[in-house]
């Protein structure tokens, strides 16, 4: 049920939708009366998601980092739904905590390939029917690391330190109509975070009240917001 005063039905694409932030949006944009068109890695949390969360919601097994899967995905999408009003580029993983040296390739390569290529695979599959339609808001997930630094991080802050300079060249390339932004979304009591801060990752907010906050402010972005780095409200960052 749609509460009182919400905003048109939307359609979302939302990577990364099995857990955390994803999650927590799919929950809340639900509750709001939206559509949530998601994707994660894991076959076993979509079923169990699907469970959760019926029509009007289109939850997949894609893996963003395959190019080859996404493309699939969408043209599966773009043929039985609407092209997506928002975007919200959620997938990343993190790194395991320690000095550049004891992150071994394959690792590397891994976190690279979700938190960057992700990106990339997603919008040369999904941006051109946005472009086509002339309108919408595609929203890159970044990080308070991804305008600073910290030791035992230094993977991931490349990732999202690429994701900040990804962002605003494809806002620059994007037709008036369409706005590209890089969003850091503050820090949020997540399994990302505990991974990172295991003794103080509980003093945060959790991810659902972040998404009670920030899913109505997502959906109040508009192309004005083109080529903005953005902080989510009333976030610690």
């Amino acid at each position: 049920m749609s509460r009182p005063g919400a905003l048109p039905v939307k359609t979302i694409l939302l990577t990364g939708v099995a857990r955390g932030l994803g999650r927590a949006l799919l929950s809340e944009f639900d509750v709001m009366g939206h559509r949530v068109i998601g994707c994660s890695r894991s076959a076993d949390a979509v079923r169990s998601l699907q469970q959760a969360f019926g029509p009007p919601h289109c939850l997949s097994a894609v893996d963003v980092a395959d190019d080859s899967q996404v493309q699939r995905w969408a043209r599966r999408i773009l043929a039985e739904f609407d092209v997506p009003d928002l975007v919200l580029n959620n997938a990343a993983l993190m790194n395991r905590p320690g000095p550049l040296w004891s992150v071994g390739a394959a690792e590397f390569r891994q976190l690279m390939a979700v938190n960057v290529d992700g990106i990339a695979n997603v919008a040369r599959h999904f941006l051109p029917a946005m472009v086509r339609r002339g309108d919408g808001v595609w929203v890159n997930f970044s990080s308070g690391w991804g305008r600073t630094t910290d030791g035992g991080v230094a993977p991931y802050c490349a990732s999202k330190w690429a994701v900040e300079g990804l962002s605003q060249s494809m806002s620059q390339e994007v037709p008036p109509g369409l706005a590209v932004v890089a969003l850091n979304p503050g820090i949020i009591d997540t399994d990302m975070l505990r991974l990172c801060w295991p003794g103080n990752a509980g003093s945060f907010e959790g991810p659902e009240a972040w998404a009670r906050r920030v899913a109505p402010w997502l959906l109040r972005l508009d192309a004005s917001s083109n080529g903005l780095a953005l902080t989510a409200p009333g976030c610690a960052a």
